[in-house]
């Protein structure tokens, strides 16, 4: 068990409480990707993101609705969601693995509300949110918590951390990739970038 699985192993006796195909490299992505949109779309766009991040829940709020209606939902990009652990670790780690739990049906809404729950962490017990969370999405509290048990699951877990950091070169979140290219911008891309950059791809040619 690497440093990673047992960090998350402990989410249980913690509470979650606040605490201090071919990839873009060389190598395949160690777990299926979570993908919206369509195979043919001609821009394929990763966002690696984590559920802690304040950034992304900003972007996921402010920017990525419009993206979606007018890109994705259209069929001209396809979004790519990677995951990358930030601070509290131990948060963002539960909430992946509550949405990779509730199945890629499913995913990106789990992703989209414990995002949206940010504002609530402020009393510093989290755990009843994302059981809320859990049952609005099919999943009983046991279910929930089993997740966070699942030895396979934090083995995966670790391994897309570790092909971000260590593949992907990402350091951050959000970080976003077009086309394979990295979207260099302020923490917050605003709409008006990412439809730069997206527009750029889509004259350079699919990837």
């Amino acid at each position: 068990m690497g440093p990673l699985s047992r960090r998350v192993a402990l989410l249980a006796g913690l509470g979650l409480a606040v605490g201090p195909g071919p990839a873009l490299g060389q190598a395949a992505y160690p777990s299926p990707e979570m993908t919206l949109g369509s195979a043919k779309a001609p821009v394929h766009v990763v966002e690696y993101l984590s559920v802690s991040c304040s950034h992304c829940a900003d972007f996921n709020e402010q920017v990525f609705p419009s993206l979606k209606a007018k890109y994705i939902d259209t069929g001209r990009v396809r979004w790519t969601f990677r995951e990358l652990l930030t601070p509290p670790q131990q948060v963002a780690a539960a909430g992946f693995l509550l949405a990779r739990c509730a199945g890629p049906g499913k995913y990106f809404k789990v992703v989209d509300e414990v995002l949206r729950s940010q504002s609530r962490w402020k009393s510093g017990n989290i755990k009843p949110i994302f059981v809320e969370i859990a049952q609005k999405n099919g999943l009983t509290e046991a279910q929930f918590e089993a997740c966070l048990r699942d030895q396979k699951a934090l083995d995966a877990l670790e391994a897309r951390v570790r092909y971000a950091v260590e593949t992907d070169k990402v350091q951050s979140t959000p970080t976003f990739f077009v086309n394979g290219k990295r979207v260099e911008s302020a923490q917050v891309p605003s709409l008006a970038e990412m439809e730069a950059a997206i527009a750029a791809a889509a004259k350079g040619g699919r990837r």
